[in-house]
């Protein structure tokens, strides 16, 4: 289930309208979702349902991309990556798990790779902790709680340009998908 943006949803981090927008750094994202998430009236806002994922948009530092994501129990994204984008995300309410790969992939032009064994990296993130990442960071994030739901802030610059998302079996990645912003918004 989606939520629709409302615009008391929307938020902004600029200190001012008119001033121009510097382009934002993985840092900038890493503080700009830590002091989203710390608003506890937006955090509360934000509409839960028990089956699946819930979202709205937010306004992010410097024409970033930036999303409020409520997370069911037993949810998760699957294997994805933001394409040319840097990124953060930060749980602000529950536990969120994080699978990542320590490697780089080539950006195009295969279909099935074969990952080796020292790749894989795995943080648990509850709620106040998250991270930033740099461009083609592949990974899948998960609410593995039973009972609990958890709520995340994200932000992208540039904004996603695609979404590339992966199946995985064993050390075998497969690219199964590319979407556009136009799938999703």
């Amino acid at each position: 289930m989606s939520v629709a943006p409302s615009s008391s949803a929307s938020r902004s981090a600029s200190p001012s309208a008119s001033a121009p927008a510097a382009t934002p750094t993985q840092a900038d994202l890493l503080d700009f979702v830590r002091r989203t998430a710390a608003d506890s009236a937006l955090i509360a806002s934000l509409p839960l349902d028990p089956e699946g994922r819930t979202w709205v948009r937010l306004e992010g530092p410097g024409g970033s991309e930036a999303w409020l994501i409520g997370w069911p129990p037993g949810t998760g994204t699957g294997w994805h990556d933001h394409a040319d984008s840097v990124g953060a995300f930060l749980t602000a309410q529950g536990e969120l798990k994080e699978n990542s790969l320590a490697a780089r992939l080539p950006t195009d032009g295969w279909k099935t790779l074969e990952l080796s064994e020292d790749v894989d990296r795995e943080r648990c993130l509850s709620a106040g902790n998250g991270r930033s990442f740099g461009q083609h960071h592949v990974h899948e994030v998960l609410n593995e709680s039973r009972a609990e739901h958890a709520i995340s802030v994200h932000a992208y610059y540039p904004p996603l340009p695609r979404i590339r998302r992966y199946s995985r079996t064993g050390q075998i990645l497969r690219l199964e998908q590319v979407e556009r912003p136009e799938d999703w918004q």
